[in-house]
């Protein structure tokens, strides 16, 4: 499937869900946003806008994106870089 013909499906079905994240919600956690440059599925401009949805949010929300990265960043060769990506905002929280 070409990835534009994806999004456009993703995005109606995000659209008509009634699930909804309570981004003011003061007992939300820290939140960290990890984003691929070639990622079709979740955009950057998306990644970005749920980063600026969540800093209504009192907890620490964090965006980073991870260079020449897909969507499957998490089972593609190098995906180490991307548990690191974590770890390390997990141990700056801890």
């Amino acid at each position: 499937m070409p990835p534009r013909a994806a999004q456009q499906i993703e995005r109606s079905l995000v659209r008509r869900t009634e699930v909804k994240v309570d981004s003011e919600n003061p007992e939300h956690g820290s939140l960290l946003i990890i984003s691929g440059e070639k990622d079709h599925t979740v955009p950057r401009a998306t990644a970005n806008a749920s980063y600026k949805k969540q800093q209504r949010n009192p907890g620490i929300t964090e965006i980073t994106e991870m260079p020449n990265r897909s969507h499957a960043r998490t089972i593609d060769n190098g995906w180490q870089e991307g548990a690191d990506t974590a770890l390390a905002f997990v141990r700056r929280l801890v």
